[in-house]
């Protein structure tokens, strides 16, 4: 099974991504948010992505679904838990970031969840019964998950390294150092988070 995947941005279409890994070209279906922030890329740029992985009885065709970060692909597992929530549907309903959608159901506001493409008010109120009181990991935006895990002097200093150095741009340092904390968040030096992030290229 696959869960996660690095290569190169091949084609971005409405919904999906073509990403070249290994010589092979994976089609990688993207919630909404997460394709907002591919947009901004362009082809043969670096991509990485976790992937949740789905092949049924009722669906054989093996269908990858595409996130920027582990928690969002825990959302995502969570959030189609909900009966009559299968993966295509949320896919196409996951239009705002993972935190709003997790406010929105602790704090019951079915108006919010209702602007979600596809959730009527009976659906609605089917996702806050089945998941409010779990959504505490989730309601930090990834901004506020970012200040608490990371001291500004060690996001500096690698960042520096990694565009002064390295010839990395912002953008693309940013993902990494992100990436490397969210695979060890215990990270408190900036050798330390220069290792984790070798050790993964």
């Amino acid at each position: 099974m696959i869960g996660y995947l690095e290569g190169k941005l091949l084609k971005v279409e409405e919904d999906r991504i073509l990403l070249l890994a290994g010589q092979v070209g994976y089609e990688v279906l993207l919630p909404g948010f997460v394709m907002e922030t591919v947009r901004a890329r362009t082809p043969g740029d670096a991509l990485s992505l976790y992937i949740y992985y789905q092949q049924t009885e009722r669906q054989p065709k093996p269908v990858l679904i595409g996130f920027n970060h582990e928690l969002e692909k825990d959302f995502f597992q969570r959030f189609i838990s909900v009966e009559a929530i299968g993966a295509i549907k949320a896919v196409k309903a996951m239009t705002l970031p993972v935190h709003e959608i997790a406010a929105a159901i602790e704090s019951q506001d079915v108006a919010q969840l209702k602007r979600l493409k596809g959730i009527g008010e009976r659906t609605a109120r089917k996702i806050i019964a089945s998941l409010r009181g779990k959504m505490e990991p989730f309601v930090r935006s990834d901004a506020e998950r970012a200040a608490v895990q990371r001291p500004p002097e060690l996001v500096d200093a690698v960042m520096e390294v990694l565009v002064e150095q390295l010839g990395y741009n912002r953008g693309e340092a940013r993902r990494i150092i992100d990436e490397a904390m969210e695979r060890n968040p215990a990270i408190a030096a900036p050798e330390a988070l220069l290792d984790e992030i070798f050790r993964a290229t």
